[in-house]
């Protein structure tokens, strides 16, 4: 592999124009089909074939529009007076009649209507259910401002007025002034690591022309298939981060074949020879772990998993190709300027300059046991709140915004499970006496406010019952809720009864996922385990790393519980209300962190094998590894950490508690993993570490570290292997 990608590289310097221009292209032609091609992503996160999303369809067909979307427009009475007041009541009715003629809408109800009254006891507060034609999460954004500016006019009459529901929920946006600190922190740290502002600048570009092209290209996708909301986020959060590293790794192994004295084009070829295939195994394990989502079997995360590999795929080969044409065009001025006249004088793979992180290795190979132990426990105690972790798919709105007083005008009119109301679909011939029979053992059950009167439809073959419970959306109490009302209502003399709403179908979704984490944990782990014994032709050098990924997770999921769930440093990170976990946030968070780690792993114990491949004693590789490494493995980190950390305080709670994770995620596993766990375990195993039992000899050799670089004559005359030009 290193000899076809050094060819690559080769190839890429000496045609550096033709490439660059190549990628400027599609970079155009993407962002003219995204203006061209782009339709409208959905916030609809629910699993087909599943009880509560199957009878929403129901409920759509047997009742036409009431399976759309739906908005609450609620209002509430100014202090001393009722809703029913002559010039309050023609607010209410003439704003009820304006909502039913909004663009997309089937049906607005009147609060006052005498047949199906929606107000207060006290007649202070009421609410019209706005109904949509589109399903759940495809409200257009013109729909929902069409809707927001007559609730605002509405406010002229006096009446308070706010709105929520499924229907106005916004989309995630990317590109926000938090996300732009986040970028111009990893430029600050690439210009700390390069030495130079304009290198660094080159770095970023290049990633940002990889992530450009993956989420034009899924913007595209959105023109043909039904995406989330949600993966273009992820897509660009995911892409940027590994984006940057691809080319910093592959940056840095050129600058040190310069300093080693190689010219330009020997540089660019052994850089992509050798970073190049880090760069690709590493990009490897992150796509495996993204497309495994599928195993889950929930379409919905399938798309975010392989629209993001995509994005990674496209960040790989800009870093292989685009890469070297751009150090073509650099040639030494990728040195700082200080270093150019003595390059010869720097060593490609001595040993680097002593130093902290010299000093570091050798204090956490010295006091191998201590800081092994101190590891574990540190990060076992991390993970202690994983253990209490809940999640649910109810997002709270944002704070302070028209939905979240929505929500508590109606919490205080009608109870807190006004807001995650639970709906029971009954079909058959007399389902609607079979409902109204039911009704009163319903309401008998715990955590039921209210039973509404069944509500037939047509034809009389199919009836819904509303149920209210008493505790909000994400309380357990309206968890269980929905387990008991499935526990009661199955055997109803040829009546099928299948409870939904948005409220069940958030549990079903939870409790899938839940399901799921397991098995998917096992898979990545059980792929790290194939994938690093092929790369270090080791079992206990993979074991350490796998164990060290576990760890990584229990920490990183602990910590966002404690922060989400637990409300702990909430004001940190712009929390605007504490809950369960979103259900996408544990199992996301895996496969990232699954390759992210194994990115590191590869990275910083590649160059260990290398030197202990050479002769090293084991001790002494672990250390020289480390000092070879470390930096660039540190940077790295702190990029990423900074890129992810830049979506933290944007206020999307579905992308708030993904991004916060992983963000952790990276901190404990470059930083206590990867800098002290590992190098502390290897010092322990001694030259065990890289023990391959004979009956797995047999296995590939991937040569991450380039030794058929080393060994071919062609590194030092370039002409066969690499074929360039002399600049």
């Amino acid at each position: 592999m290193a000899v076809s990608l050094s060819r690559l590289g080769a190839a890429s310097h000496r045609h550096r124009l033709p490439v660059v221009l190549v990628w400027l292209l599609v970079l155009v032609g993407g962002g003219v089909g995204a203006v061209t091609l782009a339709g409208e992503t959905t916030n609809s996160f629910s699993i087909p074939g599943q009880e509560s999303t199957t009878a929403l369809e129901r409920i759509g067909e047997e009742f036409g529009g009431v399976g759309g979307a739906t908005a609450r427009v609620v209002l509430q009475a100014p202090d001393g007076q009722t809703l029913a007041t002559p010039e309050n009541a023609a607010a209410v009715t003439g704003l009820a009649g304006e909502l039913a003629q909004l663009p997309g809408v089937a049906s607005a109800t009147d609060p006052l209507d005498p047949a199906a009254p929606a107000v207060d006891p006290r007649l202070t507060t009421g609410y019209s259910t706005v109904t949509y034609d589109a399903a759940p999460g495809e409200v257009t954004p013109e729909q929902q401002d069409a809707l927001l500016t007559a609730v605002d006019d509405a406010r002229g009459t006096g009446l308070t007025v706010e709105v929520g529901g499924e229907a106005v929920q916004e989309p995630p946006h990317v590109g926000g002034p938090a996300e732009a600190i986040g970028v111009v922190v990893a430029l600050m740290v690439l210009a700390v690591t390069y030495g130079a502002l304009a290198m660094a600048g080159l770095n970023l570009l290049t990633a940002l022309v990889g992530v450009g092209i993956g989420v034009l290209g899924i913007t595209i996708a959105t023109g043909f298939t039904e995406l989330s909301s949600t993966t273009p986020t992820l897509a660009a959060m995911l892409g940027l981060a590994v984006g940057i590293d691809y080319a910093l790794f592959i940056v840095t192994r050129f600058r040190q074949e310069l300093r080693g004295g190689a010219d330009v084009p020997t540089a660019v070829a052994v850089a992509t020879g050798t970073a190049g295939s880090a760069v690709v195994t590493a990009g490897l394990t992150v796509v495996i772990a993204l497309v495994g989502l599928a195993v889950v079997g929930i379409p919905f995360l399938t798309q975010m998993g392989v629209a993001a590999a995509a994005t990674i795929v496209v960040a790989v080969l800009v870093a292989l190709t685009l890469v070297p044409a751009v150090l073509g065009f650099l040639g030494v001025r990728a040195l700082p300027r200080r270093q150019r006249p003595g390059a010869a004088r720097h060593g490609a793979h001595g040993a680097a300059r002593p130093g902290f992180l010299a000093g570091w290795v050798a204090t956490v190979t010295r006091h191998r046991v201590v800081t092994l132990l101190l590891a574990v426990a540190a990060l076992g105690t991390v993970a202690v709140p994983f253990s209490s972790m809940q999640t649910t798919l109810v997002q709270a709105p944002p704070a302070d915004s028209t939905q979240e007083r929505a929500q508590e005008l109606l919490a205080d009119g009608f109870g807190e499970g006004f807001n995650g109301p639970i709906t029971v679909l009954f079909e058959g011939d007399g389902a609607p006496r079979t409902a109204a029979g039911l009704s009163g053992r319903v309401g008998e059950l715990d955590d039921v406010a209210l039973v509404t009167p069944p509500v037939p439809n047509a034809d009389g073959t199919a009836a819904l019952l509303t149920v209210v419970p008493e505790s909000g959306p994400t309380d357990p109490a309206t968890e269980q809720l929905v387990a008991d009302l499935r526990d009661l209502l199955p055997g109803t003399d040829g009546v099928q009864a299948s409870v939904t709403g948005q409220t069940a179908v958030s549990v079903d979704v939870a409790r899938s996922l839940d399901e799921a984490l397991p098995v998917y944990l096992a898979l990545v782990v059980g792929l790290a385990l194939v994938l690093l014994v092929l790369v270090f032709r080791s079992l206990l050098v993979p074991l350490v790393g796998v164990l060290g990924f576990v760890l990584t997770v229990g920490a990183a999921l602990g910590a966002t519980v404690a922060v989400f769930q637990w409300g702990w440093l909430a004001d940190v990170v712009n929390l605007d209300a504490t809950g369960p976990l979103i259900s996408l946030t544990p199992i996301l968070v895996i496969g990232i962190l699954f390759g992210l780690a194994m990115d590191y792993q590869i990275f910083l114990v590649s160059r260990m094998h290398e030197a202990h491949a050479h002769g090293t004693a084991p001790l002494e590789a672990i250390r020289t590894g480390f000092r070879q490494a470390a930096p660039v493995v540190v940077a790295a980190a702190l990029i990423m950490f900074s890129v992810f950390a830049g979506f933290v305080p944007a206020g999307e709670a579905t992308i708030k508690s993904i991004a916060f994770a992983l963000a952790a995620g990276i901190l404990f596993d470059a930083f206590v993993v990867r800098m002290v766990l590992v190098p502390a375990a290897l010092a322990l195993l001694g030259g065990r570490a890289w023990w391959l039992p004979r009956w797995l000899r047999w296995l590939p050799v991937l040569d991450v570290e380039g030794a058929a670089l080393e060994r071919s004559p062609a590194r030092e005359d370039s002409g066969e292997l690499v074929g360039a030009t002399r600049d």
